[in-house]
């Protein structure tokens, strides 16, 4: 592979004025020997090499995400977005899958400013772990006093600008419609109770019911497929008379409908079921499934757009609406 000195030697140059052609320095550069170096690069198939360009410019090209599981269909779509708006902008993505590990997202901080990224963004929800957020706090501050950039999508306890979907409003919108078609025997599979997205849907659920959600009918599990039936088939076990059911995302509801149909229960004759998040398997299960949609890429796009743009050194947040999507998996109670 041709070098940044052969490239000099080409085009009768030195190997600083060579540098400064390639690299785009806003030191002048005479017009002449521009075209003899870009010349150069051409006939030599000369590609600079990335890390140290990397350590000589102020403007660094690399991007970290930390999400919680890149496999996730929640995070695939934030993931999505988020690498649109780097690819319009000419930055290169790094993703670090922390698999809803604050200890690993930390790690994950420490070896991002190593690499002198351009920005970081957490795109996985935040915890309720004080000791956690502020050792994480403490990293993300250094990393923003040397001129790093910090978005975050969801609420969270750090510092930066942050995008923040609809949760709360939209586990409201679940609870009022409940009411509205008369479901009285509800249930709740919830996520991760360690994480603020539960905790905030969990708080609009119980507002939009009016406060008729009794504990012993809410069951925390992992956001997967299996957590959702392991958790249907315990309330199924512990609370009898269930005609609702709100799975706090829709691969859990997923699992609740498996379950269900195992039981011999209908849905939405016997049972109905509600998820969240509009996944594109929501509408393909049958029968399909009602559940809150968020603007997921577009959540992303935001985060990066802010993570790359310059601010005026005051955190700014925004909030992206939530929708009720009606599908054929909800209906009134059983008479």
């Amino acid at each position: 592979m041709a070098t940044l000195a052969d490239v000099a030697r080409r085009a009768g140059v030195s190997p600083a004025t060579a540098s400064r052609v390639i690299s785009g320095s806003s030191k002048p550069v005479a017009d002449e020997l521009r075209e003899r170096v870009l010349r150069a690069v051409a006939e030599l198939r000369y590609v600079p090499n990335a890390h140290a360009q990397l350590l000589a410019r102020p403007q660094r090209s690399v991007v970290g995400v930390v999400v919680h599981d890149v496999s996730d269909p929640y995070f695939a779509e934030l993931t999505r977005g988020l690498q649109r708006v780097a690819t319009e902008r000419g930055r290169l993505v790094i993703i670090c899958n922390s698999y809803r590990d604050p200890e690993r997202e930390v790690e994950y901080v420490d070896l991002l400013r190593a690499q002198q990224v351009a920005a970081i963004v957490l795109a996985g929800s935040g915890y309720h772990d004080p000791a956690v957020n502020a050792v994480l706090d403490e990293r993300l501050g250094a990393y923003a006093a040397a001129g790093g950039r910090v978005a975050v999508v969801g609420r969270h306890q750090h510092r930066g600008d942050a995008v923040l979907p609809a949760n709360a409003e939209g586990a409201r919108l679940i609870g009022g419609e409940l009411r509205r078609l008369g479901h009285r025997a509800i249930a709740v599979i919830a996520g991760p109770a360690t994480l603020t997205t539960t905790t905030d849907r969990l708080a609009g659920l119980h507002e939009g019911l009016a406060g008729r959600l009794p504990a012993e009918h809410v069951r925390y599990a992992d956001f997967t497929r299996d957590g959702g039936a392991r958790a249907m088939a315990e309330l199924l076990d512990a609370v009898p008379g269930l005609t609702a059911v709100v799975a706090l995302n829709d691969s859990m509801a997923v699992g609740a409908l498996g379950v269900l149909r195992g039981r011999g229960l209908r849905v939405p004759a016997d049972v109905s079921v509600v998820g969240f998040d509009d996944m594109p398997v929501a509408a393909d299960v049958s029968p399909a499934l009602t559940t809150v949609r968020l603007p997921l890429a577009e959540l992303g796009a935001r985060a990066m757009t802010l993570a790359l743009e310059a601010a005026d050194g005051s955190d700014r947040v925004e909030t992206l609406p939530a929708e009720l999507v009606h599908r054929d998996s909800l209906a009134p109670p059983p008479t």
